[in-house]
């Protein structure tokens, strides 16, 4: 995973957790609704790439 790919997760993920403290403070479902999709959505995205890198380790381990 390369940084940028773990920066941009973290920030979504950043960005969903303030929309759903927003959506908290104000009792709108909506955002708050939008907001744990969103980190929800960047949560799988960096598993995801997680996945990718241990596979990449794994094959790696079995070529050398």
């Amino acid at each position: 995973m390369s940084f940028t790919d773990k920066a941009k997760n973290k920030a979504e993920q950043i960005a969903g957790a303030a929309k759903e403290r927003i959506g908290d403070v104000t009792d709108n479902e909506r955002m708050r609704g939008e907001g744990a999709t969103q980190q929800t959505e960047a949560r799988a995205r960096q598993a995801g790439e997680h996945v990718k890198d241990a596979g990449r380790n794994a094959k790696d381990t079995f070529t050398r």
